[in-house]
């Protein structure tokens, strides 16, 4: 908690809590405004998947980040998501909105969203010495958690009394508050590239590619991603509308995964595990057990109380994830490095949810959302394996090189 009265940085962990506040209450608010309209399962995919595709210009996000003054470019994303999300509010006054109209403005947010998140994950590396970094970013998680509490408890009650309308207006108003907050951050300014963007992003490539615990880890976060997608984007609105409790019980069980992570940023700082490389890998498997619940039509209440241990475990991951790669990637490309992380665990959530409407018509609601638990817990299975015969190969080639999503030292080892 110390990081709090760090001046350099106090500004960002607030507009984390107030632009996560914003998520929570905009994942809902544009659900329940689409499905308000009267528009079913395949169109909400249609607009959802339109707010998620442009991830695939997280990798400009990552040229972007590199390329000028970090704050400045989450000022300018949060702007841009604010502008959105007020339209948004808007459409959902109309009594049925277009459906090109509702996915434009969806995607703009998804722009915002793109720029964003690699420069968010890096921007720590400019506020925080080496040795406060593990403590930032946990702290930048359980804000974040905090934030996603507030905003999905309050999210059901905001749509349930006020509407879609009101909660996405609420979305957009927050976000510009944070654009204010993070301009009073001082980020380093990056040296005068020749370098054209292409370059740029071969050379973050080579970054990410050239160490195997990151590709690796990278890979097996992408299905883990396409899985929660499903749950969270598709399925599990369509399940609590369907007679489990409508919007305010999506938003308690929303609520109980940042509920959990509020613990888990605590674990990660303190948690220093003798066997690093499949604990690492196990965490992000703990998604399956609220879907498997869901699976199985468990009440609303249980998933809830199911969905805090993903919750306090993908925090856990964070900070293990995020410090590895601020203590090992090169300063100026740390963000272009991010977006590569970042772009192969997004590029499948279009198609993802796309495809999840359609398969819940055709196949109902349990069997998708059972498959994608058995996904996540399969590519668990996989990674593990898969690190532990390049660890057996390297052994015996003599490499002596750890292939570790997070770098061991021997100081952790002993704490371990």
């Amino acid at each position: 908690m110390a990081s709090l009265r760090e001046a350099s940085a106090a500004p960002l962990f607030i507009s984390r809590v107030i632009s996560s506040t914003s998520v929570g209450i905009g994942q809902v608010a544009l659900a329940w405004g689409v499905m308000g309209m009267g528009y079913g399962a395949r169109e909400l995919s249609l607009v959802v998947a339109c707010s998620t595709f442009p991830a695939l210009l997280i990798l400009c996000g990552g040229v972007i980040g590199d390329r000028f003054r970090r704050h400045h470019v989450l000022m300018g994303a949060e702007l841009l998501a604010c502008l959105a999300w007020l339209a948004l509010g808007a459409a959902f006054t109309m009594e049925r909105a277009p459906l090109p109209l509702l996915c434009s403005l969806a995607g703009l947010s998804g722009v915002a969203a793109a720029i964003f998140m690699p420069t968010v994950r890096g921007i720590i590396a400019d506020l925080l010495e080496g040795g406060q970094r593990r403590a930032g970013n946990a702290l930048v998680s359980q804000t974040e958690a905090l934030g996603h509490l507030i905003g999905f408890v309050s999210a059901g009650a905001v749509v349930t009394l006020a509407g879609p309308a009101s909660a996405a207006a609420v979305r957009g108003t927050l976000c510009g508050i944070s654009a204010v907050l993070l301009s009073r951050l001082m980020t380093h300014r990056p040296g005068r590239t020749r370098s054209g963007p292409i370059r740029e992003l071969r050379e973050g490539w080579r970054e990410f590619t050239g160490r195997p615990w990151v590709w690796i880890m990278t890979l097996h976060y992408t299905v883990i991603t396409a899985a929660l997608v499903c749950y969270m984007k598709i399925v599990g609105p369509l399940y609590t509308e369907n007679g489990h409790g409508g919007a305010l019980a999506w938003g308690v069980i929303g609520a109980a995964q940042p509920l959990g992570a509020l613990a888990g940023a605590v674990i990660g700082v303190r948690w220093r595990p003798a066997h690093l490389v499949p604990v690492t890998v196990l965490l992000p498997m703990s998604v399956s057990i609220p879907m498997l619940l869901m699976g199985g039509e468990a009440p609303w209440p249980a998933i809830a109380a199911a969905a805090l241990v993903p919750g306090a475990a993908q925090a856990v991951y964070y900070v293990f994830w995020t410090t590895a790669l601020q203590d090992e990637i090169p300063h100026a490309a740390l963000v272009r490095v991010n977006s590569w992380n970042l772009v192969t665990g997004y590029v499948l959530m279009p198609v993802t949810v796309l495809l999840s409407g359609p398969l819940v018509v055709g196949f109902g609601l349990q069997p998708i959302v059972v498959t994608a638990a058995v996904a996540a817990i399969a590519v668990t299975a996989l990674t593990l394996l898969v690190l532990w015969v390049l660890s057996r190969a390297r052994s015996i080639a003599g490499a002596g090189e750890d292939p570790a999503p997070v770098p061991i030292r021997a100081s952790e080892v002993t704490a371990g």
